[in-house]
């Protein structure tokens, strides 16, 4: 998991910055949105994103290791059997933070922290799609240039044999001419 940063903490002490982001962690999993502090949102999501890309290998370790840092096993249920199948398709970019108006009472600025559950969009697979194929066209370029090259180098080198033949006739012809002299 990432180190904590050097300087301020969220919560005075690494260890309960530590909690602090165990909690966020577990509420944004019950809840699938936490309204909080931008640096808080900010701290939680790296962590969040990991615990996520974990649960989606869902292996035993990958289970031992979220739960270091959810501490409860309902929680880690939840996001390895309910929440992991729903990111199967997406490749990251498993949180979203959205900014909100500053709070009230100390003009903190505020934002909710959310898990983003809406399918990949289509536009997205067509964009894939078409990446391979644009890779899958430059690849049959790249051939297509290599046997033209080589077809350039086999009609040179015919030139210069043929180029040769009728230097040598050339030479046999002078020959002849002056013996006929």
């Amino acid at each position: 998991m990432p180190k904590p940063t050097k300087g301020a903490r969220l919560g005075g002490s690494p260890a309960h910055e530590r909690l602090i982001i165990a909690n966020m962690c577990r509420q944004l999993i019950h809840n699938e949105s936490v309204v909080t502090t931008e640096a808080k949102a900010k701290r939680v999501r790296p962590y969040m994103e990991k615990l996520i890309t974990k649960a989606k290998k869902g292996d035993t370790h990958n289970r031992r290791l979220a739960l270091k840092v959810l501490r409860d096993r309902e929680t880690a249920y939840i996001l390895f059997e309910e929440l992991a199948p729903k990111f199967a398709e997406r490749n990251g970019g498993y949180t979203r933070i959205v900014k909100l108006p500053n709070r009230r009472g100390d003009n903190a600025p505020m934002a909710e922290i959310s898990l983003v559950l809406e399918p990949v969009s289509p536009k997205q697979a067509v964009v894939k799609e078409a990446e391979k194929v644009a890779e899958h066209a430059a690849a049959k370029e790249e051939e297509a240039k290599v046997e033209e090259t080589a077809v350039e180098e086999t009609e040179a080198a015919e030139e210069a044999v043929e180029a040769e033949a009728p230097a040598e006739e050339v030479a046999e012809e002078t020959e002849a001419a002056d013996e006929a002299k």
